[in-house]
């Protein structure tokens, strides 16, 4: 067992629950989102492990909930998950240095829209297809099995409400987000009938916003109410939640983080 691995097992943080110890990997790291996110769950006491496009954005977030929870073990890797070499790489390399791989939280994101249906550029989806798509896909496939050996595994996707109702203008972003959510159902499938009679260990669940908002948002637009749209510490604790429900109650789930369309 590497000294990675005992610290993961023996560390002692404030945290308490079903996340103290948990290793738990964050795709899309250095966002708002993605920062607020490992400040929970570093808060929780888990181990954080990092991956985003951008690595000076990145140090800065894993150094933030570092400074912010001193006694944390959080990390940071730079990762193509274009590539499904590069994704299952990341996992192998996650388990294997903490013994142990609790859940995949996929924040990667991105969006492009037009005015009009019928000036939707084709450019936009092939752009989103990248973003929204194909890393859910490369990083499912690369943490299924690491998260079936879990007794807590997760696969959480953040999706948008768009996706149910999508609009003229917003067609390729809309139809990335529920081949998203499409594909995240099938791996819960395969996570149901990995449990058999039991039910599933591992759970892969959907957290559907309208929109995201954060502080730096709100002091660009102090005027601007932001009606519907979930602060980015709300989102995190959602996720973090999810970790302390049991995986039967979850797996499959498309959970509303806002009103229903």
């Amino acid at each position: 067992m590497s000294s990675r691995t005992e610290e993961a097992t023996s560390m002692d943080t404030n945290g308490s629950g079903a996340l103290e110890g948990a290793v738990i990997a964050v795709a899309g790291a250095a966002g708002p989102a993605g920062r607020a996110t490992l400040l929970r769950l570093a808060e929780a006491g888990a181990v954080v492990v990092a991956s985003d496009a951008d690595p000076q954005r990145l140090a800065e977030a894993v150094d933030a909930a570092r400074y912010a929870h001193g006694g944390a073990t959080v990390t940071g890797d730079t990762v193509d998950l274009l590539d499904l070499g590069a994704a299952r790489e990341w996992a192998d390399k996650t388990e294997k240095e903490f013994g142990r791989i609790d859940g995949l939280v996929h924040l990667v994101g991105g969006w492009r829209g037009g005015a009009s249906f019928t000036e939707t550029n084709p450019a936009d989806w092939e752009l989103l297809e990248k973003l929204l798509i194909r890393t859910v896909q490369h990083t499912s496939l690369a943490f299924h099995d690491g998260l079936l050996r879990s007794d807590k595994g997760r696969y959480l996707l953040i999706s948008a409400a768009g996706a149910s109702k999508p609009t003229a203008g917003n067609a390729a972003y809309a139809a990335s987000k529920a081949a998203a959510e499409a594909w995240t159902l099938a791996l819960a499938d395969s996570f149901r009938k990995a449990g058999g009679e039991q039910g599933p260990k591992a759970a892969a669940a959907i957290l559907v916003v309208k929109a995201l908002v954060h502080d730096a948002m709100r002091a660009e637009r102090p005027n601007a109410k932001f009606a519907g749209f979930t602060d980015v510490t709300e989102l995190a604790d959602a996720i973090a939640g999810l970790w302390d429900r049991p995986a039967q109650e979850v797996n499959g789930q498309r959970l509303w983080l806002t009103p229903e369309p």
